[in-house]
């Protein structure tokens, strides 16, 4: 396997657009000019209605945490060193569902619905469990 990387992407002519924004720490969607809908991952239709009117546009960055998984075991580089981690699947609050990785969280706080918000680490979309405010409520 040598230096291979599992959790850095290479992105392609039409995806560069999507990993340089996050390299700037900018979440990107696309969306439908036709039906209006936002979608993830990347594509140059849309899934929803098959139109070929996408653009880009930024996302908000905020979602709530549909479902997620404690990972205990994973050979591939660099996963190894971060075991156990926690994959998990967002929903977006422009409405696409996006599979992540959920960092700096306590496993314990994690429940379905719970806002996070996106962070990047090398120049990939993770997402963490929004703060909260001195009162323990979460920030909206």
């Amino acid at each position: 396997m040598g230096d291979a990387r599992y959790d850095i992407p290479e992105p392609d002519a039409f995806t560069r657009t999507y990993w340089d924004a996050a390299a700037q720490g900018r979440l990107l969607l696309r969306r439908c000019a036709d039906c209006g809908r936002a979608h993830h991952y990347p594509r140059e239709f849309c899934p929803h209605c098959w139109s070929e009117h996408v653009t880009w546009e930024p996302a908000s960055g905020h979602a709530t945490l549909y479902t997620w998984s404690v990972v205990h075991r994973n050979d591939l580089p660099p996963f190894g060193q971060r075991v156990p981690y926690v994959a998990a699947v967002v929903d977006l609050a422009e409405g696409p569902r996006m599979m992540t990785e959920l960092v700096e969280s306590d496993t314990a706080e994690l429940r379905a619905g719970t806002p996070v918000d996106v962070a990047f680490r090398d120049g990939v979309p993770v997402f963490r469990l929004r703060k909260k405010d001195v009162s323990g409520a979460r920030d909206a």
